[in-house]
């Protein structure tokens, strides 16, 4: 048993959230490149650098990562290619609360570096230009404590005073009577809380490239050879799925791997991309960066959440600036799937989530 031991790196030009071991980076690069000399180029580093290293960890394993085969493209053994999907099967499934993490240790030292800065915490649905925004809030001297959790306890957070500002999503226009509003409209008060416009998005089913079997429509997930991934209870996602399924008449159990369970729309697409399932619904940034395909089924809205009373707080006035910028909105209409939506402006509720009706008082 091997254990694993984290750190981390502090600096102005520090690295995304990622934890990276430098074993499976040169896995990674020899299994890409073909050879120790061409994944050495890659890294940067010598090949003698290189071949000592892997020479090191077949030691330490006691069993070999590497073919290693005079004149043959230099190859990954089962083992090495076990590892190597061990790992990426982790950054995929974990990519939430790594974030969150990296969000965690970043919030404690901006109070140290800079007093002045603004913090405020999000809890919200795992949402790639959430994470995109982070990183151009940083610049601005806001720091963002993200955690990613599925919608309905975002805003369960939000009116419990565990967050300043809560990420959800839902169609757009969501019809009366729909699962969406069933969902949303006993957890959001008018008057209490406040919508601000984020982001435009698109989720469909995510499958391997070329689409072999074909998938375009939720019926197309009943068939019996197809092997479906979901995402948990208490997504947004999955509450999305379950409406359309409902509209088709689709029972949720005629969709083989319904009741599975993914924390993230990467690690949706990356059951996909290793072939563990045939299809997941997610959003298509997470499709496209795996080089998967995918069809698009729904449109819908993901908007920012905050009681009226944080609306003038400094640091929720920060983020609405920074939603305003033409910079920040140009950033978001390149992530692939993604539309700015009224960014930063403080929408009516009762307009963009038609669930409540107000009699106007006769006048006598």
């Amino acid at each position: 048993m091997h254990r694993i031991s984290l750190n981390y790196v502090l600096g102005a030009d520090a690295a995304p959230a990622l934890v990276r071991n430098s074993l499976l980076d040169l896995l990674q690069a020899v299994s890409e490149e073909g050879s120790i000399s061409a994944a050495a180029r890659r890294l940067g580093l010598s090949y003698r650098h290189v071949w000592g290293e892997l020479k090191r960890w077949d030691a330490e394993f006691g069993r070999a990562l590497i073919h290693w085969e005079k004149g043959h493209a230099a190859r990954l053994t089962d083992f090495g290619a076990k590892l190597l999907w061990a790992e990426r099967q982790a950054q995929a499934r974990l990519l939430p609360q790594i974030e969150a993490l990296r969000a965690n240790i970043e919030r404690a030292f901006a109070v140290a570096f800079d007093e002045s800065a603004h913090v405020l915490t999000f809890f919200a649905s795992h949402d790639e230009a959430l994470i995109a925004l982070g990183e151009q809030a940083r610049a601005q001297r806001l720091h963002l404590d993200i955690r990613f959790t599925g919608s309905v306890d975002a805003i369960r957070a939000l009116n419990e005073g565990r967050c300043e500002m809560a990420g959800f999503h839902t169609r757009i226009q969501p019809a009366h009577g729909s699962l969406s509003q069933r969902t949303y409209k006993p957890l959001l008060q008018p008057g209490r809380n406040k919508l601000i416009g984020f982001a435009r998005r698109t989720q469909g089913l995510i499958v391997a490239r070329g689409n072999p079997l074909g998938l375009r429509t939720p019926h197309d997930l009943t068939r019996a050879r197809v092997r479906f991934v979901n995402r948990a209870l208490g997504s947004g996602s999955r509450v999305l799925l379950d409406e359309l399924l409902a509209e088709a008449g689709i029972a949720p159990e005629a969709v083989r791997g319904h009741d599975s369970a993914e924390p993230s729309h990467a690690a949706v697409a990356h059951a996909v991309a290793t072939g563990t399932a045939d299809a997941g619904f997610g959003i298509e940034a997470n499709a496209r960066v795996r080089g998967l395909d995918f069809i698009p089924l729904v449109e819908e809205n993901y908007f920012l959440a905050c009681l009226k009373s944080s609306l003038e707080q400094p640091a929720t006035q920060a983020l609405l600036a920074l939603l305003r910028m033409a910079e920040w909105q140009r950033r978001l209409a390149g992530l692939p799937g993604y539309a700015p939506m009224t960014s930063g402006e403080v929408l009516s509720m009762t307009r963009v989530l038609p669930w409540w009706r107000f009699r106007t008082p006769r006048v006598r």
